[in-house]
């Protein structure tokens, strides 16, 4: 579902250049939920807008079911983002004088998709994540739960085989944080999806299938969670970087 090979990206700060990934391999092969961890700095939020082609690899390839996005035009990127891909941020980034359901529908409406079969999706969509009594209500009367939970629903509008998630709960509690990776998982299994989840907490790598250690722009191993609690999955992390 996901390849990377060989991605490099530098960014200008100033008069300093500086060398974000250095040479990323990377292969997730089955649907599930996995992660991508590091601390702040390790390139892992870089390596997330690359698969979310919100910018380009400076060299190296990079795969996503089967579409080499480096090599999209600006259009094509567009589109593949709209119906090949779902993205959250940690920023919920819903309209605020629209609606939970329109929210949803918000994609498909600005494509010119039919009005009918986006309502029934979206309803589809908001009951399933415990949202149908909420459809109607503003993102204001919305807890920040609910209003995460409405930009997943809107991710999902379009079925994406790949949905990724960029430190989704940095603005939720940790009742509600817990209550969406236990969601997220619920979501790759239930859809056959590669769900790909972007943190530092070994709290939420922990409710991940995989975890994939990224340190200094490298990718320096995968932590398998089977039988890890935060704990286990800290130690691991620890192991791999070289910190004590």
């Amino acid at each position: 579902m996901i390849r990377c090979r060989g991605v490099h990206k530098w960014y200008s700060m100033g008069s300093e250049r500086v060398h974000a990934l250095r040479g990323i391999d990377l292969s997730i092969d089955e649907p599930g939920f996995y992660g991508i961890m590091g601390q702040s700095g390790s390139g892992k939020s870089t390596l997330l807008h690359l698969l979310a082609t919100l910018d380009r690899p400076d060299e190296g390839e990079i795969e996503i079911a089967g579409r080499h996005v480096g090599r999209l035009s600006e259009r094509q990127a567009t589109d593949f983002r709209r119906t090949g891909l779902g993205i959250v941020f940690q920023q919920f980034n819903l309209i605020p004088t629209l609606s939970a359901r329109e929210n949803v529908e918000l994609p498909g409406m600005l494509a010119g998709d039919d009005r009918a079969r986006l309502r029934h999706r979206s309803d589809v969509l908001l009951d399933r994540l415990g949202l149908a009594s909420r459809a109607n209500h503003r993102p204001e009367a919305l807890s920040g739960g609910e209003q995460q939970r409405v930009a997943i629903a809107r991710a999902l509008l379009y079925s994406p085989p790949v949905l990724l998630a960029d430190e989704p709960t940095g603005n939720l509690d940790s009742t509600n944080s817990a209550m969406l990776w236990n969601l997220l998982g619920e979501i790759a299994k239930e859809h056959t999806m590669t769900v790909v989840m972007v943190t530092h907490e070994p709290l939420a790598a922990a409710h991940c299938k995989k975890v994939i250690v990224i340190r200094d722009g490298r990718a320096e191993g995968v932590i398998e969670t089977e039988g890890l609690d935060a704990g286990g999955v800290a130690a691991r992390y620890q192991q791999f970087v070289g910190q004590t």
